[in-house]
């Protein structure tokens, strides 16, 4: 089974920073559609932004509620997909994942998204 795995998922105070990594298997990372999602308590799990790891695939696109504050980024060389995280709120607090679809290009339509492989989840905590 194929999985994902996230990191870099901690406390933090509300105007803190984080930044998570994703490190996907080399069978699945290149030419991808990779997402992170986040799920905070007793709610849904939502997609939050999504990105592709080869060329001319479109993202990184974003929810209205990270845009300008979160950013994707890929490093390649490292199979490794990351989300910086400023200027982080309470309602920032949730487990967050990270997956894999598939495809030859991310939609602009964020909302679609589903992933096919997924990490474990890293949790992440804002204290006001």
């Amino acid at each position: 089974q194929l999985q994902l795995v996230e990191s870099g998922g901690g406390s933090v105070q509300a105007g803190g920073s984080l930044r998570l990594s994703c490190t996907a298997p080399g069978e699945i990372y290149p030419s991808n559609c990779l997402g992170w999602f986040r799920q905070p308590p007793g709610k849904q799990r939502e997609v939050i932004a999504t990105i592709y790891t080869g060329f001319s695939g479109g993202g990184p696109y974003y929810v209205d509620s990270v845009q300008g504050r979160f950013t994707v980024s890929l490093n390649n060389a490292k199979n490794t997909m990351y989300l910086q995280m400023n200027s982080l709120k309470p309602e920032d607090t949730a487990m967050y994942y990270c997956a894999a679809r598939g495809g030859d290009y991310c939609s602009p339509d964020i909302g679609r998204y589903t992933g096919r492989y997924w990490g474990q989840g890293t949790q992440v905590t804002v204290s006001s």
